[in-house]
């Protein structure tokens, strides 16, 4: 009895021990790329809830705007730094930004599309533990460097922020 109770004890802590493993790169990335697309893809009209001389947009309750000017705005989130850049020229069906994103030491690269709108995500790790997360739509992009362990955080609210001004722009 003492053997099979030793034995139940062993594999319940090995058990535990893989349930709560950390999710591998490549889950994280995966799970980011999904969060990116759901956002994107979603058909609920984000609202534009701060403006700019040239724009306006959907913030986040947890940034700050700390600079601004006509093409970009500098976001803040305590010592986490976005930078939002917006080419007014370009459609909201634009694939500048998604082209010249390319990038060899990129670990994530997507592009969605529906009939209105041209998006995408690229992640590319950073130095130490950071990954440079950048996202856009049409002709906002949006970039800031994050862990991986919120890179699927990250990711539905830059998506956000980026649709509010590319969807700004057909009203």
């Amino acid at each position: 009895m003492n053997y099979i109770t030793s034995m139940a004890s062993v594999a319940f802590i090995l058990l535990f021990i893989v349930g709560c493993s950390p999710q591998t790169e490549e889950d994280v990335l995966q799970d980011t790329k999904e969060a990116a697309m759901n956002t994107f893809e979603d058909e609920e009209t984000i609202e534009a809830n701060h403006e700019i001389d040239s724009f306006s947009f959907y913030l986040p309750n947890d940034l700050e705007v700390v600079e601004e000017d006509v093409f970009n705005v500098i976001l803040e989130d305590g010592d986490q730094t976005y930078i939002v850049f917006y080419n007014n020229l370009e459609s909201p069906l634009s694939e500048l930004h998604y082209n010249s994103a390319k990038n060899d030491k990129s670990v994530l690269y997507e592009s969605f599309k529906d009939g209105e709108k041209f998006g995408y995500i690229r992640v590319v790790p950073g130095d130490d533990e950071d990954y440079e997360i950048q996202i856009g739509v049409g002709g906002v992009k949006i970039t800031t460097y994050t862990t991986l362990g919120d890179l699927d955080n990250e990711a539905p609210e830059l998506m956000k922020i980026a649709r509010s001004i590319a969807e700004s722009e057909k009203k």
